[in-house]
This record gives structure tokens, sequence and C-alpha cells, in this order.
């Protein structure tokens, strides 16, 4: 039986690289989405991609989603706080449904971190005895272009807590393909994968490196942990997300070892070296300047 892969989050960060490459395997494709315009404006033109309602919260979407779908691929959309409510219900519906994969994107250094809402979904994964691959990235390339691009484009500053600590960044779209390759792989089936980027760097050789590459001066501001938090819900963050940003940043600053730390898994898994931050720095600097 040929796969059939349901991908939530088809057009985000890292499940759109996924669609890329199960798409260049020539392997069928359900898009799960919440926005069903915005998908197909996006992923209409693939072949073997067909786009679906789906959403978390609503039991009703989960059959018709799931219709031929023997793997399921997904990233806890960062709203979502409460993984019992809002992921046990589907998490449930798929072990019934008795999926040969589930493929989650959850966090390097996750097994310590058991406030964190990765922790609990990987938990209730397990406790439910589902075929898993857990993908554990460390802090993304892509967090630049997304949370804290508002400062860098207009203030050329990066406005983040993170001290002084080194961490092993990793793009997106190599994570997205690395959970591709492990989707069509069985060797990698209920195996957990920590992934970093190929290098390690500080947010002020980060910044240095912008201004080299950009041609513009760019800073590393380096905010209290509470006045970064305060920004967040200025700006709309709700509370609960704002709290898990700063939990982040706290691991980043504290858990320098987990954060610094690179290894072999990415190029191993691709075939070939992760891309550096200077790439990525380069393909995404509209969003910069």
């Amino acid at each position: 039986m040929a796969d059939k892969i349901l991908v939530i989050g088809g057009t985000g960060n890292i499940g759109w690289p996924v669609i890329e490459y199960l798409n260049r395997q020539h392997v069928k494709v359900v898009a799960g989405t919440h926005n069903i315009n915005k998908a197909t404006a996006k992923l209409g033109g693939l072949d073997d991609v067909e786009v679906r309602h789906f959403d978390f919260l609503d039991p009703n979407t989960f059959e018709d989603v799931m219709v031929g779908v023997n793997k399921v691929f997904f990233v806890r959309p960062p709203q979502l706080e409460k993984p019992k409510r809002d992921m046990l219900p589907f998490l449930t519906y798929i072990k019934q449904r008795q999926i040969q994969q589930l493929v989650f994107i959850s966090l390097l250094g996750v097994e310590k971190l058991p406030n964190m809402p990765h922790h609990a979904i990987e938990k209730m994964i397990l406790d439910l005895g589902i075929p898993y691959t857990f993908i554990r990235p460390n802090y993304f390339m892509q967090n630049l272009n997304t949370t804290h691009q508002e400062d860098i484009f207009k203030d050329h500053d990066l406005f983040i807590p993170g001290g002084h600590s080194r961490t092993s960044f990793i793009d997106t779209r190599d994570v997205g393909e690395i959970a591709g390759v492990t989707l069509l792989n069985p060797k990698y089936l209920n195996q957990k994968i920590d992934i970093t980027g190929p290098d390690s760097w500080s947010y002020p050789e980060i910044a240095e490196m912008m201004t080299d590459l950009l041609g513009v001066e760019y800073r590393y501001s380096k905010p209290s942990l509470w006045k970064f938090r305060k920004a967040m819900i200025k700006r709309g963050v709700t509370k609960d997300f704002s709290k898990t940003l700063v939990t982040i940043y706290v691991i980043q600053q504290v858990g320098t070892i987990t954060a610094r730390k690179v290894n072999s898994n990415a190029e191993k898994i691709l075939g070939h070296r992760p891309r550096s931050f200077q790439t990525y720095i380069k393909d995404y600097q509209k969003y910069f300047k």
C-alpha cells in the first residue's frame, strides 16, 4: 500500500518543506489546514496534494481529514497551550485508526523540561502506543523572521532575551526535509532524534554577521526576560504564549550546554550539511531590511 500522509500546518515554516520534499518523492499528501483558502493558494498547484479542513479543537474534522491516510506529521500550533485539552482527542482518534507512524516536531532537551507542552505531547503519544518519530530540533533560525522580525526590521535590533549564550540554530527548511525523510524510511520508526544546526552562535555574533552580510548595522540589545515579556504582551501575544517564550529563553540562557551543542544527526539524515546561518540570512534578507 502506497503512503498517503497527513501534513498538519502545511503552509508553515516546517510543514511547507515537508510537503515540498514528499512531493518530490511523488508521495500523496493531505494538507490538513484551518484556512482552506490560504492553503489552496499555496499548495493547489502541486500534484498529489489534497487540501482538507482540519482543526485540533473540532473533532468533527477528524474523520474526513484522515480518509485514506496511513501516516501523520504535525507541529504544535503555538496558540494551543493545553495539550491534554487541545491534542489528546486527535491523538486518541488516530490511535483508533491504527496509523503506521506519527512524526512530531518536539524540542531539543524536552526530556528535561516537564513544564513544556512538547513534553506532555510526547508522553501522550507514548502512553497511547502510537508508532512515532520525535524530531527534537534546536532553536530555529526562522524565529528571527517571525517572532522577532518587527524589531529587526524596524529598529535593526535583535530584541531577544538570550543573554550571551551560544546556540546551534537550525533552519526550518532542513527540519522539514528531515521530517520527510523519516516519514519514508522505517529505520526512523520509534526514534527520538536530536537535531542541531552545523555551528553554534551567540546573538552578538549573529548581529555582527547580519551587519556584514546585509550592509546595514544591526545590534543586540539583550533585554531582560521581564522587559521582553512585557513587550510581547503589549503586541498582542497571549500571556500563555509569552510565558512559553520566556521559558525557552531561560533554557537558552541557563541550559547553555544543551543549547550550544552541535551534533551530526541532521547531516546523516539529509545526506548533506544543513544550511548555515549565513545562508539563512541571505535567503531571508527581505525580512530584515
